[in-house]
């Protein structure tokens, strides 16, 4: 009797409130998931199984003309260009009287910078030394710094622009400098690929966490929490056994 009732609940709040369980497990869950996975194979020592053949098989196809891209995107993405960037799309939401787009967009790209500090703190991996890079670091690798600012802003401008006629054109740039930017870092050989996947995995998960806080969604959940009560309780559980056996 307790496991079909749980089974009832499970089937009412999924039917009720589908696209939102769909949206947190695809935007919040899922990415964090990878993210611990991916933290705890660096934190036991191991990282992706192709960590290194990547990196080995991107710098035996280097040419001039690559090291030249990689290294405007190093640039633009790095802690002076990233800040300009994103400060200009602040500011562009703050002169247009757009207080509550200024904010999570703010949240979003600030708070993916403290989360990837503190991951770089705690997990204190060594860069790649596979090579002598074109734009050599000492700093901690784990997660990349430029891969999550890069997926924080592109994830941040797709939240902002899904409702408008320019939402395709937000996904089709934002994703595009999400990935030259992880490219940029392989390339240069100062990232391993874990270290790029966490980055846009971690930015996706935290942006789309202030989403659902910043949208009316926060108070569809609150909601299915709070319904969850009577579910279990047995009164709605019973009214939807009864639509069931008609089916």
């Amino acid at each position: 009797m307790l496991f079909h009732r749980f089974l009832f609940v499970i089937r009412a709040v999924w039917q009720r409130h589908r696209p939102l369980l769909l949206g947190l497990f695809m935007g919040l869950v899922l990415p964090w998931f990878l993210f611990v996975r991916l933290a705890r194979e660096v934190w036991e020592g191991e990282g992706l199984p192709g960590d290194r053949g990547i990196l080995e098989f991107l710098h035996a196809h280097a040419s001039p003309a690559q090291d030249a891209v990689a290294l405007a995107l190093s640039r633009l993405g790095g802690p002076v260009g990233g800040s300009v960037l994103a400060g200009s799309i602040a500011l562009g939401l703050w002169l247009a009287a757009q207080r509550r787009a200024f904010g999570f967009f703010s949240l979003a790209v600030v708070g993916a910078e403290l989360l990837n500090a503190a991951a770089k703190m705690l997990l204190a991996r060594p860069r790649p030394d596979l090579w002598v890079s074109l734009t050599p670091l000492t700093s901690y690798s784990f997660p990349s710094g430029h891969s999550m600012a890069a997926a924080a802003l592109a994830a941040a401008g797709i939240v902002l622009l899904w409702g408008t006629r320019g939402r395709w054109v937000a996904v089709g740039l934002g994703s595009a400098w999400a990935l030259s930017m992880g490219w940029s870092r392989l390339y240069l050989g100062v990232h391993y690929p874990s270290d790029v996947l966490a980055g846009w995995v971690g930015s996706v998960g935290w942006v789309w966490g202030l989403h659902v806080l910043y949208a009316k969604q926060f108070g569809e959940l609150r909601a299915t929490w709070g319904a969850i009560g009577p579910y279990w309780r047995g009164s709605a559980v019973q009214a939807l056994a009864r639509p069931s056996a008609s089916e």
